[in-house]
């Protein structure tokens, strides 16, 4: 039988009158859902499926219209596949979802600070025809397409048979031209803050790990990429991690799962060991651990850490 979590909803708080004009932000907790756009539906379910904790069509997956993946078991977090609508795209990082606490109130405060936004759209689930999750789309200043989604409950799916470790989506990285506007709009009006930056060299910087303020996933802008940059390294840059507790078990069972790359852990200049793999459309998915195991370059860690609650 298919068990679901209920989501309770906000505690409603009084707030002064003066504090009423304009809305309050409700939490954003984390990323609930990317999208990516694809060539081949076939190839990429069949790498995907490869991934340890990723699941083909359970979960939330229940729309037929975009290939869906669940990711670890426990948050309800996705990826969506989309067949790329045109071959001179040039982002393939199709949307990235944000889960949220309140979501007519995320509407109120976003239009309220002068972001357009779309008609808060409802789904109702194909098991009871009740309500299980809500959202609506805008777009960041460089015109990426974000959504919010509040879930109502979500099926709580049992771990993979042979499932060594928790895993989840910890971050998705974007291309990033102008960083000013980009912080107007995820700094200044949603309250994401700087979670670790750094770069090649001391003194500068290509990352800007921006932590969303009621979690610990982040949104990662990757910075001074050339203008005309292939599409390899537009793959490179428009990524998705997916955390996990310990670097060389993942790699032992990607590979007991049929995957065959050359890719080596390696530890990054954030001093955490990460792995990466390319999926059929060259687009990066970089395994890493939830913790630093060494002094990190450039800056210290400002947030608190992702993984498994101890």
């Amino acid at each position: 039988m298919k068990r679901f979590l209920i989501i309770l909803g906000a505690t409603l708080v009084c707030l002064p009158l003066a504090a009423q004009d304009k809305p309050a932000r409700p939490r954003i907790t984390g990323i609930a859902r990317v999208r990516l756009y694809v060539t081949d539906f076939a190839k990429s379910q069949e790498f995907y499926s490869k991934l340890p904790g990723v699941r083909f069509k359970t979960g939330l997956c229940f729309t037929t219209s975009r290939p869906c993946f669940t990711i670890g078991w426990l948050r309800g977090q996705t990826v969506e596949m989309e067949r790329v609508p045109a071959t001179d795209t040039k982002e393939w990082l199709a949307e990235i979802t944000f889960a949220t606490d309140d979501i007519e109130r995320m509407h109120s405060y976003l239009v309220a600070n002068g972001v357009p936004a779309s008609k808060i759209s409802k789904y109702l689930s194909p098991y009871d025809k009740k309500p299980y999750e809500a959202q609506f789309e805008v777009h960041d200043p460089e015109g990426t397409p974000i959504s919010f989604i509040q879930r109502f409950a979500f099926p709580i799916d049992d771990p993979p048979p042979g499932a060594p470790f928790f895993v989840q989506i910890i971050h998705a990285g974007l291309i990033v031209s102008d960083r000013a506007a980009e912080d107007r709009f995820y700094k200044d009006i949603l309250d994401f803050r700087v979670y670790w930056h750094g770069g090649m060299k001391e003194g500068e910087d290509h990352w800007i790990d921006m932590q969303v303020p009621d979690g610990t996933d982040w949104l990662e802008y990757m910075l001074n990429v050339p203008a005309n940059a292939d599409h390899h390294t537009l793959g490179v840059m428009n990524h998705i991690a997916l955390g996990v507790p310990d670097i060389h078990a993942a790699e032992a069972q990607l590979r007991k799962n049929g995957w065959t790359g050359t890719e080596q852990p390696k530890i990054g200049r954030d001093g955490k060991w990460q792995l990466n793999l390319y999926d059929p459309d060259d687009t990066r998915v970089e395994f890493m651990e939830f913790k630093p195991v060494q002094k990190p370059c450039c800056s210290e860690f400002t947030g608190p850490h992702p993984g498994p609650k101890q």
